[in-house]
């Protein structure tokens, strides 16, 4: 084993850009839409995984709350200025406004008929996505799946069937990074 095996890397040896060299970097062409999301720390979180997978835009609507908030801080560490953002009060309209633009919708939810992350594969050198998230407790409300162009389940074995919202954003985008990557 190489005796620098495990030693902690500096910002300059992980290749950290600035913010603005990360607004102008190429981007995933993934949209996440967060709409009606209770926990400030929930958004700042989904606001830092945004911005470590170089996502393309997150959209607020609903009652989720919109920087800049301390509590959303506390979790973004600042991602909130790196990652391009909009809030918008219906999320029905930004999925028709999504679906006008040629983006193709997903609704992150269990629904009859829903794919499953893992059996999922995207061309984003042709096609741009949008993933909508819901609220912790109601998830993505009917009449936003009822616009959705399609369905993304987490396949999940144990009793609870349920993830926080930020660990969901984190496992999609995982998932579909690391087969980006094949």
């Amino acid at each position: 084993m190489d005796d620098k095996t495990g030693i902690k890397l500096g910002m300059q040896e992980l290749g950290r850009r600035s913010v603005d060299e990360f607004k102008n970097s190429r981007k995933l062409p993934i949209i996440i839409v967060l709409d009606n999301i209770r926990s400030l720390h929930n958004i700042g979180s989904v606001f830092r995984t945004s911005d470590a997978f170089s996502i393309e835009q997150v959209i607020l609507t609903g009652i989720t709350a919109k920087p800049p908030h301390r509590e959303i801080q506390k979790t973004a560490l600042g991602a909130t200025e790196s990652v391009e953002w909009t809030y918008s009060e219906d999320c029905v309209d930004v999925i028709s406004d999504l679906k006008d633009r040629g983006v193709k919708v997903y609704g992150v939810e269990q629904v009859l008929g829903s794919k499953k992350l893992n059996e999922l594969r995207f061309d984003f050198n042709r096609e741009k996505i949008a993933l909508v998230f819901g609220n912790e407790v109601k998830g993505v409300e009917q009449s936003v799946l009822n616009r959705c162009h399609d369905f993304i389940e987490i396949p999940q074995y144990g009793t609870k069937h349920s993830l926080n919202i930020s660990v969901s954003v984190g496992v999609v985008l995982w998932e579909l990074v690391r087969n980006l990557e094949k």
